[in-house]
């Protein structure tokens, strides 16, 4: 099983100094990725790097990723640019990369660490397919060419893209750190590599970071709000009676994802909820947000913005539109408002629910 990989590996080799394989010249951000997640396993904390295309020191590595031409758990061996490889993570179409590799025969054992769970526990499951599904894919997408989108959708669709995103993606993050092309190099090819290889671990340290950054986050925050969000829905029938309001009585958590998977588990038929009230911090005296869902987690889209006379309009003058007290503000493009009071913010969601 992918997920047993590193209970595989021998015990003794547990803090050894193991040698993990890549290729040197110009470095992406999958193998950078996957380096770095080797070595917050206990068996890779101390291991070292050779970068080489060389079959013969590769053969001497203890794990070799994006490079060799071989995918083989049983020997280590983690690349995927053979013509026969279409492996994917489970549940999702996305041709994995050497990052996607280590992360779907080695994300457990990391986030079980994390966690201080065992791996085959609910908790580490729900958080390796999470962040397969917000990190790894892609990046996994990136390597291999994959566009977000169909190419030949968006062309017949005559869609054009209003500006370049390209400078805020995991792979330009690492690309920027590689060697430019008017570097100065050292004459001495062993100087010159190790000036590589320098780079190398910066940019696998860059792109760990924000894959640690991730992991905390849902570990620490993201998984914990899960039962607050279960709880919230549950209770939903109690602010409208077609369940279209979901209320957080005490504190606001991170409820989208969690949203999003309860009314897919209830199925296509149940009401969508359209507003989410909260306060806006976790004290007596907070003023309380009403909150249009979106139609998708990254979406600036709602699936029903708050009512077009309202947005834009502050304090008394939205009193008097909304013919509701203590109103704060409405955003220009009804994603979100706020009022003084519960009882106010529950209001504007009733009025947006009719209106």
């Amino acid at each position: 099983m992918a997920e047993s990989a590193a209970k595989r590996l021998k015990t003794s080799e547990a803090g050894s100094g193991v040698k993990i394989g890549t290729h040197n010249g110009h470095f992406h951000a999958d193998e950078a990725l996957a380096v770095y997640m080797l070595r917050l396993l206990p068996t890779y904390a101390n291991s070292s790097l050779v970068r080489t295309r060389d079959p013969a020191l590769l053969e001497t590595c203890h794990t070799v990723v994006d490079v060799g031409g071989e995918y083989d758990p049983a020997r280590n061996r983690y690349d995927h640019h053979q013509r026969t490889f279409t492996t994917t993570f489970p549940g999702r179409p996305t041709k994995l990369s050497s990052a996607g590799l280590v992360y779907m025969h080695f994300g457990k054992s990391i986030i079980a660490q994390r966690l201080q769970k065992p791996e085959d526990s609910d908790e580490v499951g729900v958080l390796w397919n999470k962040l397969y599904e917000s990190f790894i894919e892609a990046l996994d997408a990136h390597d291999n060419g994959i566009s977000a989108y169909d190419p030949d959708k968006i062309a017949e669709a005559g869609i054009e893209k209003r500006f370049s995103d390209s400078g805020f993606t995991l792979g330009a993050l690492v690309g920027r750190l590689n060697p430019d092309w008017n570097d100065p190099l050292p004459a001495d090819p062993t100087e010159a590599q190790a000036a590589e290889d320098e780079k190398f671990l910066k940019a696998s340290k860059r792109i760990g970071e924000e894959f640690s950054l991730d992991l905390d986050y849902y570990a620490r925050a993201w998984l914990p709000a899960r039962a607050i969000v279960q709880e919230a829905y549950a209770k939903r029938f109690q602010f409208d009676p077609e369940g279209r309001i979901m209320v957080f009585e005490g504190q606001s958590v991170p409820w989208k994802d969690h949203l999003y998977m309860l009314e897919e588990q209830e199925g296509s038929t149940a009401k969508k909820v359209l507003y989410v009230v909260y306060p806006e911090k976790p004290i007596p005296e907070a003023k309380w947000r009403i909150q249009a869902v979106p139609v998708t987690k990254d979406s600036f889209q709602s699936r029903k913005a708050l009512p077009e006379p309202w947005r834009g309009a502050r304090d008394q003058q939205l009193d008097q539109l909304t013919g509701i007290p203590d109103c704060v503000f409405v955003h220009a493009s009804g994603f979100i408002g706020g009022n003084k009071t519960f009882r106010g913010a529950k209001a504007m969601a009733e009025k947006a629910c009719a209106f």
